[in-house]
């Protein structure tokens, strides 16, 4: 009789539900997935749930496959000596193989009155308590967005459209990842909706206080709502467990998403730091990781060599409201290019990727081994990147 595998799946995002389902392809794995909450989160949506135009929740039973066992937890540690995790709960499920997707959240922010005046929109959790105090507040409240990224963008446009004084302060460029027609193209766009955009240096913020945002410039600029939306964290589990990880508390991994400690551990999604040179931070990039993770682990159960990463980006799009957008069209290589496609248009392709997450997610779990973007060539961009690297001394940060 056949010997049956554990896999456990820490985190229950877009990486952790498509490496789960694909893991399920094998009748001699049993795959567990253990999540803090029990419906899955589609973050691309968030600013929707604050703007009371949509909603982010989504029941498991429409993406995760019948034979993955859902644990609602939260994992402590990673006994890596002992092939096991222990739960916040009390007890521990032990693992053969493990996939380390526990994603990120809001980044803890270093300035002053910030942790305590604003309020972050990564999580389901705190995009609710931020609905509950727009609620709250006076309809004519100005609400600030801290950001120029996707987030702040897509946050500030969407309150804007529902008739909020929305000021949203870049602490750079607006939206640094678009090329420059886009990013006025975007500049445009939130023009019209009202949004005031603060952009430079000088718009960095120095202080948050109850009701105002200090930049550096010393301006102080009145806020009845301070939205955060600056930068991503990851959890600390890995490194709470003696694992090796990057600067920013990444899991290092090699280029096959194996752990460079222990190679019952592979790594997928925002938490995974593959040679120390992690992919952007998106849905985009979490999937086709969580794909390739499952598959390192089942070329692991059959004996064979995982094959290595192999990514590619098509681009970025950013909501703008309900009636306008952008799409960002980009080099494999995931820098952006002259051409985009914004309007009504652009939001229709936005809305189109939005609803396509999902769809591929309960495709994969309806017929495990059907997804395959994540093998689609990116180009040689990486390998020169990784031969750059070798050259020098990496720069790794070993867990305390």
């Amino acid at each position: 009789m056949a010997e049956n595998t554990d896999v456990v799946v820490i985190g229950g995002g877009y990486a952790g539900v498509m490496a789960a389902n694909r893991l399920t392809q094998r009748g001699d794995v049993t795959v567990t997935l253990i999540n803090p909450r029990p419906t899955f989160v589609h973050r691309v949506r968030l600013h929707q749930l604050v703007g009371g135009t949509g909603s982010a929740a989504i029941d498991y039973q429409e993406v995760l496959a019948k034979g993955v066992k859902l644990v609602v937890d939260s994992v402590t540690r990673i006994d890596t000596a002992g092939r096991g995790v222990e739960l916040a709960g009390g007890g521990a499920v032990g693992y053969d193989y493990l996939v380390y997707a526990v994603g990120s959240g809001s980044a803890d922010p270093s300035v002053p009155g910030a942790a305590e005046f604003a309020y972050p929109i990564a999580s389901l959790e705190e995009a609710q308590r931020l609905m509950s105090v727009l609620d709250a507040a006076p309809a004519s409240a100005t609400v600030t967005v801290v950001g120029g990224g996707p987030t702040g963008i897509e946050t500030a446009a969407e309150l804007a459209e529902q008739g909020r004084n929305v000021t949203l302060v870049c602490g750079g460029v607006l939206g640094p990842y678009l090329h420059r027609r886009g990013r006025r193209s975007v500049a445009e766009q939130l023009a019209g909706l009202g949004v005031k955009v603060l952009e430079g240096a000088d718009t960095k913020v120095a202080e948050v206080t109850r009701d105002a945002v200090r930049l550096a410039d010393g301006r102080e600029l009145a806020s009845g709502v301070t939205v955060w939306t600056a930068g991503f964290g990851v959890p600390d589990l890995a490194a709470r467990s003696g694992l090796s990880t990057d600067a920013l508390g990444r899991l290092l991994t090699d280029e096959t998403l194996t752990s460079v400690d222990d190679e019952r551990i592979v790594a997928a999604g925002d938490s995974a730091a593959p040679s120390g040179l992690p992919l952007r931070m998106s849905c985009q990039a979490a999937m086709p990781l969580g794909a390739r993770a499952a598959d390192t682990v089942l070329d692991r159960i059959a004996g064979k060599q995982p094959e290595p990463l192999n990514h590619l980006f098509a681009g970025q799009c950013i909501s703008l409201g309900r009636r306008a957008g952008i799409f960002q069209f980009s080099h494999r290589r995931d820098v952006a290019l002259w051409f985009h496609i914004d309007g009504r248009l652009g939001a229709k392709m936005k809305e189109t990727v939005c609803k396509g997450i999902p769809k591929s997610m309960a495709d994969e779990a309806h017929k495990p081994g059907g997804y395959k973007l994540h093998k689609v060539k990116g180009g040689a961009a990486r390998q020169k990147a990784l031969a750059a690297m070798n050259t020098e001394t990496p720069a790794i940060e070993q867990a305390a």
